[in-house]
């Protein structure tokens, strides 16, 4: 006991052990790291799982606003179309002598024999049967039945569907009737030596007290001649967007608006 005693004063006063407890601790020390393995690497995994939990959690966080934005974005880009739809009717509004209301399409007759239109707009508005359509580029049809909220509208391109027009290059006269397809009319009854051509607008003529003259109707994009046969075969494009157009006008003239105030 003294002689411990008497080391551990030497030791104090002389530091002679200073190099033995060096030595131990280079021994010791890869034991000691051993033995904290466990513990640090338990440390490690739990911050480095909770860190990808962490960012896990944002990436979804992230995809979720991008899903977000994207979707208003798209938002945004519907509004856009639509607001330049309504500026492109508007104008064409203000071009149109005649008053007009405009309208909403709310559903489209799924009979694929039928090319009809229900509208947002009724007799409470002042629609009434045989009321010309229009949109933005063209005569779309006409009103054939109403009630008081909403009407129903029939396309020109509807097989039962007929309208007077002429060419708008040389005033010649012509009916276009439906086909049933939503691109394609036809102008039946024209002579082989009849002077139409490919590129022709036929516009309203104004017959039969319906659709008031001058408005596009159609371009022609066929015109073919076949001597066997005493009428050539012509073919016209609607003007209007027939499938596209989401808002219309409907235009209202004393002449046509028969029992109208």
């Amino acid at each position: 006991m003294l002689t411990s005693v008497a080391l551990m004063t030497m030791d104090h006063r002389q530091n002679h052990l200073d190099t033995i407890r060096a030595g131990l601790s280079l021994v010791v020390y890869p034991l000691q790291y051993l033995v904290d393995l466990p513990s640090a690497a338990g440390i490690w995994a739990s911050e480095n799982l909770t860190a990808r939990a962490t960012l896990q959690e944002e990436n979804q966080q992230l995809r979720a606003r991008q899903l977000l934005q994207e979707v208003r974005l798209q938002k945004l880009y519907a509004l856009e179309a639509e607001n330049t739809r309504l500026r492109e009717l508007l104008n064409s509004a203000s071009k149109v002598g005649e008053q007009v209301l405009i309208g909403e399409l709310l559903a489209v007759d799924q009979d694929p024999f039928r090319r009809r239109v229900l509208l947002n707009k009724g007799s409470d508005a002042g629609v009434f049967e045989g009321q010309p359509l229009l949109d933005a580029y063209g005569v779309l049809g006409q009103v054939v039945e109403v009630t008081p909220f909403t009407s129903s509208a029939l396309l020109i391109t509807d097989p039962s569907h007929a309208i007077p027009v002429q060419v708008n290059r040389n005033g010649l006269r012509a009916i276009v009737l439906g086909t049933g397809e939503a691109d394609r009319l036809e102008i039946p009854h024209i002579p082989n030596n009849a002077d139409i051509q490919v590129g022709d607008l036929l516009i309203t003529s104004g017959l039969g007290r319906r659709f008031p003259p001058g408005y596009p109707v159609a371009t022609v994009i066929e015109f073919e001649k076949d001597p066997s046969l005493p009428y050539a075969r012509v073919v016209a494009e609607p003007a209007a967007h027939l499938e596209r157009s989401r808002e219309v006008l409907l235009v209202s003239l004393q002449d046509t608006a028969e029992g109208q105030p």
